[in-house]
């Protein structure tokens, strides 16, 4: 393609929207234009990218023996409604555009697909002779966040590749899963991207196990705590790792002391002169059901630990029912605005007890009257341990559970993992941690969704059985700019040689010259002919502007006909190396071949 011919403005200067590098090169290259909040239009080069990931995606998928379609993006409610998550993705997650048609039927734009393959596989799928099966696709997907940003990255509109499977068993189910791990590995690998697989949280989607591919970048929102053996990874939110050793007590008895100015944990240790792992602190949390009901949540935990919030609402979602919900739509540190609406009394902030009486609460039809108690794990173990008094300035020592305080019933583990923890399946391995940003997410549904709608088999037996499934998801658009976000220096983007847009450009730096137009249009046509995708930059610009262009945009190797045309030789560039030397104009093309095939072969993979 020439230059000349193309839609290509480039920016000097970073767009005003744009917060992260990914995002401002994107935009300044001229890969993409914002058109709204979220919303953005992917131009020539782009689209160039995104066929190219959709490619190697759809051959990894058909490997495995999945079978592409393509399934609507408006669904009913009534979909959503059976899988008990229409409230979840249109209230509580919030996440999912709804609308009303002209005869007064609810409407979701997808953000997702399992209640309508579901429903497909409900109506087709009869016999344990059509299993396994797997069926996906390449579409656009819609998500109504609440703060859009970082382009591409956390947009309202972006493209997926969405996967399920329907399996006869569970070992079927798991058969399926492994497929699909392995054809994600090779997906991130054949893009040339560095990554790690973790294991997940499932979140709104369900399941029993997950796992999420990151692509490690600085910039990633995700923390990954894994260890050097390559045998533990997991994002933050999931991760579970061994506390530090409790150190035994100092305090040989039960007594209330004055401790003036000391809310938390780090001035009660210095004050007392003890370990925070003597410490028991008192977290409060509101959590909101879907049914409008709250609950106050006292978590008692070791002071020197913190609460992972995600793991706090998985576990708060399992006792919903006890309060007439089935999902969490909020959970929150009460602010002072929030205790005002129901404390019947001030609370001793920073002092609390595991014990604080309930009649700090007000009666009310939304609120429940009791606190809800939880203790972690690591808190059971505690003896003779300091915590607060209910008493503001004042701090009990000595204390003991089935003494001064009964050990609350509902004992789970809701400790934040952390960087430095000792791993759980080998305690000489220590967690690091790394950003990385979510790409992909695999989930063991199980029967979640064919149980809610109605999605049966027949088996050998003669028995009508729930199907089995999994679900499999992979941002096309979104792996496109972790991408660059990985790989990028001060002068623009770095594309791996399997997603760049053009793997090679001609630059022709005086486009008045003859003999460096003549050379350029040979050398172009030649690397197009053997099936080397070339750009021609014939703009009648400054060479400067062609060179600092090509860097932007990221083109893997440049060829440059410039002043030692004469002697019959070419300049050429390595983009991410910057690697600069002269070869012969007739070894243009077998050089080129040979470094185009040695850098998709180093990261391709026989299916």
């Amino acid at each position: 393609m020439r230059l000349s011919q193309m839609l290509f403005v480039t920016l000097r200067e970073d767009p005003a929207e744009a917060e992260i590098p990914s995002h401002k090169l994107l935009v300044r290259a001229g890969y993409m234009r914002r058109i709204g909040s979220g919303v953005y239009a992917y131009l020539p080069f782009l689209w160039r990218v995104l066929q190219k990931i959709s490619q190697i995606v759809r051959e990894e998928m058909n490997a495995a023996g999945a079978q592409e379609c393509l399934l609507t993006q408006l669904q009913p409610s009534e979909l959503w409604k059976e899988s008990g998550r229409w409230e979840t993705y249109t209230k509580a997650e919030g996440i999912m555009f709804a609308l009303t048609d002209r005869q007064g039927r609810e409407l979701g734009l997808g953000p997702t697909h399992e209640e309508v393959i579901t429903t497909i596989a409900r109506d087709m799928i009869r016999s344990y002779r059509q299993l396994p099966l797997n069926l996906y696709q390449i579409q656009t997907k819609f998500r109504d966040e609440i703060r859009p940003r970082f382009g591409l990255m956390r947009g309202r509109e972006f493209i997926m590749k969405d996967a399920y499977s329907f399996d006869a068993d569970e070992a079927g189910m798991k058969e399926s899963y492994r497929k699909m791990h392995d054809a994600y590995h090779n997906i991130l690998r054949r893009c040339g991207l560095a990554f790690r697989a973790v294991d997940a949280d499932s979140g709104a989607i369900g399941g029993s196990g997950s796992q999420e591919f990151m692509v490690l970048a600085d910039a990633g929102e995700d923390e990954v705590l894994y260890t050097e053996d390559g045998k533990y990874a997991a994002n933050v939110e999931k991760a579970i790792s061994l506390p530090p050793d409790l150190e035994k007590s100092s305090f040989k008895k039960y007594e209330k002391l004055d401790t003036p100015n000391t809310p938390t944990i780090a001035s009660l240790c210095e004050f007392l002169k003890c370990s925070a792992t003597q410490i028991l602190k008192n977290v409060l949390y509101q959590v909101t059901y879907d049914n409008g009901m709250s609950v106050l949540v006292l978590v008692s935990i070791r002071g020197d630990q913190d609460v992972n919030e995600v793991k706090l609402q998985n576990e708060l979602v399992k006792l919903a029912g006890n309060y007439g919900g089935s999902a969490v739509i909020g959970l929150t540190v009460p602010s002072a605005e929030a205790q005002q609406e129901w404390a019947a009394k001030p609370l001793p902030l920073g002092y609390i007890a595991p014990d604080l009486s309930d009649d700090h609460i007000k009666p009310s039809k939304t609120l429940a009257p009791k606190f809800l108690r939880l203790v972690d794990k690591t808190a059971v173990e505690l003896e003779n341990f300091v915590t607060g008094s209910n008493e503001s300035g004042h701090h009990v020592v000595g204390a003991n559970w089935g003494k001064e305080f009964e050990l609350p019933s509902l004992i789970i583990d809701v400790r934040k993992a952390t960087a430095g923890d000792r791993a759980v399946h080998d305690p000489s391995q220590t967690l690091q941690s790394a950003r990385g940003i979510e790409i992909g997410h695999i989930f063991q549904l199980g029967t979640r969704y064919s149980v809610a709608l109605g999605a049966t088999y027949t088996n050998e037996q003669g028995e009508e059985v729930p199907l089995l499934m999994g679900c499999y998801g992979i941002g096309v658009s979104r792996l496109a700019q972790a991408a660059v976000e990985q790989s990028y220096d001060k002068d623009g983007i770095i594309w791996p040689v399997a997603i760049a847009p053009y793997q090679a450009i001609v630059v022709i730096p005086n486009v008045n010259d003859t003999d460096q137009v003549s050379a350029a249009e040979v050398i172009y046509s030649e690397l197009n002919r053997v099936g080397i995708e070339t750009l021609l930059d014939d703009r009648d610009e400054r060479a400067g502007v062609k060179f600092k262009d090509s860097e932007l945009v990221g083109i893997p190797y440049r060829i440059v006909t410039g002043r030692s045309i004469q002697q019959g030789k070419v300049e050429v560039v390595k983009r991410a190396t910057k690697e600069t030397e002269e070869i012969s104009i007739h070894e243009v093309v077998p050089i080129f071949k040979r470094w185009i095939d040695e850098a998709m072969n180093a990261n391709n993979v026989n299916p």
